[in-house]
């Protein structure tokens, strides 16, 4: 009966790695946004760098650069799956890019949960607080936990197509496992040593039959008269 195979070792430095990612995004987004609260005028332009960087202070019920604006719940739901999906694949993580992508990915996540779940107007349909604006890229407006959501989603896009895993290791391409593949038969062709085919032709010398002494041999019977 074959045994299990032993479930891998947590990697606490990956854990730890994903929440010190996770926890630095939603301090900087709500600590930022609280400061966008208390000092921004509601609905008017403050600009930084021209029309480059603006900041315009907006309540969004909606998602992420203010797209499907009726349907809060629905996002307050989704963003609740991605948290607790994170928080359960964290387990098998060993990569450290992995861990940072997945740990910005779940701070981002958390602090535009938090505005649903706590602002107004309501518990689960709060409005996301925005106040980015670039109008040469987008004509949307964003917010701190919209830029880390958007590039841990092209980092984790990265790591997919370069074939690192989760636990660090790098998958295969076809034209390296053909390789990997051959290699292998090599090295069982290599293994079959002489002394290995010795053996073997011993034991197919061993498994033929004795002759009977009985038997008549080149024309002669067993007391040596010619058989003719």
């Amino acid at each position: 009966m074959s045994r299990p195979a032993p479930r891998a070792k947590v990697s606490v430095r990956a854990i730890a790695a994903l929440a010190f990612a996770a926890v630095v995004v939603v301090a900087l987004d709500q600590g930022v946004k609280a400061l966008v609260v208390a000092n921004l005028p509601y609905g008017q332009v403050v600009p930084v760098l021209g029309d480059a960087l603006q900041l315009l202070y907006v309540r969004n019920p909606g998602a992420a650069f203010s797209f499907a604006v009726n349907m809060t719940w629905v996002f307050s739901i989704v963003s609740t799956a991605v948290v607790i999906a994170i928080v359960v694949y964290a387990r098998r993580i060993r990569s450290m890019w992995w861990a940072i992508v997945l740990g910005m990915l779940l701070g981002g996540a958390l602090g535009n949960l938090l505005d649903r779940l706590f602002r107004e107007p309501g518990f689960g349909r709060g409005h996301v607080v925005d106040f980015i604006s670039t109008p040469w890229m987008m004509p949307a407006i964003y917010n701190i936990a919209d830029s880390f959501i958007c590039v841990s989603m092209v980092v984790f896009v990265l790591l997919v197509v370069l074939g690192v895993n989760l636990d660090g290791t790098r998958a295969l391409s076809a034209k390296q496992q053909r390789a990997a593949d051959a290699a292998a038969a090599r090295a069982d062709e290599d293994t079959t040593t002489p002394s290995t085919r010795a053996d073997v032709a011993g034991a197919s010398r061993a498994a033929r039959p004795e002759p009977d002494p009985r038997a008549p041999r080149d024309g002669h019977d067993v007391l040596g008269h010619d058989a003719t």
